[in-house]
């Protein structure tokens, strides 16, 4: 909290968008004055465009700039037409302390109001400047902000990529939003019809997606204008997307077609599963919780961290002129600052997953089916920040510690394949896809684990333990059940995040020029995801938690009068089914070989 504290205190981030003029002032805000800064501390809140007094022989460092209400749309040629601008339109072109009837009066006027001519200019929405419209003027003002654009370190750029896309961002994020909840509307009403519908949705997606960003990519390399930084990080790293994404698309368009004679098991797994949550129907209600508190802890590190990018000390130069000088050693706890971002929000979902798992729990192992226990959403609650948080930070934390060297590893392997290392290359590679297999198997057994502590009521290590015991045990009856219907929902992940990257494909690439758009694009990508799991997790958790109790249900009772199953018929019935059609499917598979153990007879040419 002291570092959050200090970064919202010291930075502003706003300087790296709306601009700031040559005395302290953030354009389009009320600021504070800085002390030895008599023309600091004004307010700025109709002043949105930073205004230089010299545009045509602009130098950044030096150049005396002001915050103005609106730029000049024509030439003005005299002191009299910056004095009729001034009065007409309600903005001073000249410093801040020069009267604007004083404009033709005053002797130092012509140090202190821009130098004539005036070319006209019109407000630029990326940096908020007033750009000069005459061709000469322009071309040297481009080239000068190319240059301050380029000299700007890698973390600036990101910034200010994502403070300029902020209401893209945020739209996309809404879209995220909506889309998860037909989705969840689908799972709720699922029939055979959406389950292909969903599935020809993804692969169409997958296939548009990868298109789009191979397309872009040839289109930005081919571009003979680029200059800028942003441009060049822009090409790299929609490679690095587009192979990714054909990757995932070939992964999964093959995983489909394996398993494609499954989906009327899938069909069958979800009426089950929405029976189950029918008796509690307020866990539908749960992710809502859980997304609002994301929402509100992403908008508070979104903003630490465009703090601790921008903060900064004010110095005073001459003539009252004020210069911020980047903080370095704050900027390091970013990777802090990062960690954060990840183990807090896996916390936020593993309370989630455990709330869900112990409602499933407490209303399974119910004898009186037809009377569910009463509010098992808040009993469960309850439990959780009474007995059980301990658990929860734990299963997080070792999600978090394992993938954080996947990052690292990730950066190394991109930094030695800008060197051309193929050894080196290929040993990262490895290691990162090694991180990231651990990553899925943990959080796959982090979950089960919280069933079984919603079932026993013990601590995490125990409950890893128990439940690696049961899958274990009981794999040939379950595992195939909770793979495909933990597939069918993570497609309808992708769906979101397919359509959600696709918009904001469409969106960033309409500034491409000045915008480093390919992390606000990551981060709309893992907002999506997010969100999408937060809201689909509902149905995953529960199909995870109803055959883990399922499990131990067969477990510890054997179906007769003294120990009934607590299960219903419809459930055995289900997981039997589905392991003949398993067995058969094995069968069928090792009988070319059996009918060929003694040999083919062969037949007669003819």
């Amino acid at each position: 909290m002291f570092i959050a504290g200090y970064a919202v205190v010291a930075g502003a981030a706003e300087r790296l968008v709306l601009g700031y003029d040559s005395f302290g002032n953030v354009c389009g805000r009320k600021n504070s004055p800085v002390k030895g800064a008599p023309l600091s501390g004004q307010d700025m809140t109709n002043k949105k465009y930073v205004f230089f007094l010299n545009s045509c022989n602009l130098e950044m460092q030096s150049s005396l700039s002001l915050c103005v209400s609106s730029c000049p749309q024509e030439q003005l040629n005299s002191l009299e037409d910056l004095q009729g601008f001034a009065r007409i339109n309600g903005s001073s072109l000249c410093v801040y302390n020069l009267n604007v009837s004083s404009y033709t009066l005053n002797p130092k006027a012509s140090e202190l109001c821009p130098t004539l001519p005036v070319p006209p200019s019109k407000s630029f929405p990326l940096f908020n400047r007033c750009v000069p419209q005459n061709p000469e003027c322009y071309s040297k003002y481009a080239s000068t902000l190319i240059n301050m654009v380029n000299e700007m370190d890698a973390l600036h750029r990101i910034l200010a990529g994502i403070l300029t896309g902020r209401d893209t961002v945020i739209g996309l994020s809404v879209l995220s939003l909506a889309l998860s909840f037909i989705l969840v509307l689908t799972f709720t009403f699922i029939r055979t019809l959406l389950v292909h519908t969903l599935i020809a949705l993804v692969v169409f997606g997958l296939l548009f997606v990868s298109g789009v960003l191979w397309w872009l990519y040839y289109d930005y390399r081919n571009d003979p204008s680029t200059e800028l930084e942003t441009e060049k990080e822009n090409i790299k790293f929609l490679l690095g997307y587009a192979v990714f994404s054909t990757v995932v698309t070939v992964v999964l368009l093959s995983l489909i077609l394996v398993l494609r004679k499954r989906l009327r098991f899938t069909v069958q797994l979800f009426r089950m599963v929405n029976k189950m949550i029918s008796r509690i129907p307020f866990l539908l209600f749960q992710p809502l919780w859980t997304f609002l508190i994301l929402i509100v802890f992403w908008v508070f590190w979104v903003a630490v961290l465009l703090s601790l990018g921008t903060a900064g000390t004010a110095q005073i130069t001459s003539g009252g002129q004020v210069e911020y000088k980047t903080v370095s050693g704050i900027r390091y706890m970013a990777w802090y600052h990062f960690v954060a971002l990840i183990w807090t929000s896996e916390f936020i979902l593993a309370c989630q997953q455990m709330t869900i798992a112990g409602a499933v729990v407490t209303c399974y192992f119910n004898r009186n089916k037809n009377s569910p226990p009463r509010h098992p959403v808040l009993s469960s609650i309850s439990v959780l920040f009474c007995y059980h948080l301990g658990t929860v930070v734990k299963g997080s934390f070792l999600i978090t510690i394992l993938r954080i060297p996947r990052i690292f590893l990730l950066y190394i392997y991109n930094f030695l394949k800008q060197k051309e290392n193929a050894c080196g290359k290929c040993l990262f590679k490895s290691c990162c896809g090694w991180f990231w297999c651990l990553e899925r198997c943990l959080r796959y057994f982090n979950q089960h684990a919280y069933t079984t502590t919603a079932i026993n009521g013990t601590d995490f290590c125990t409950s890893a333990k128990d439940a690696v015991f049961i899958l274990a045990k009981n794999s040939a009856k379950i595992a195939s059940i909770i793979c495909f219907g933990g597939f069918i929902i993570f497609l309808g992940k992708v769906f979101v995040v397919c359509f959600t990257v696709f918009g904001g494909l469409m969106a960033f690439n309409y500034h491409r020029e000045l915008q480093a758009w390919v992390v606000p694009l990551l981060l709309v990508g893992f907002f999506a995801y997010v969100v999408s799991h937060s809201l689909l997790s509902v149905f995953e958790v529960t199909v995870d938690a109803l055959l883990l109790c399922f499990a131990v249900d067969m477990e510890t009772n054997d179906g007769s009068a003294e120990k009934p199953y607590f299960m219903d018929q419809e459930l055995l019935t289900f997981v039997t089914q589905s392991n003949k059609l398993t067995e058969e499917q094995k069968h069928r598979s090792m009988k070319p070989l059996q009918d060929n153990e003694d040999g083919t007879e062969l037949q007669p040419m003819t």
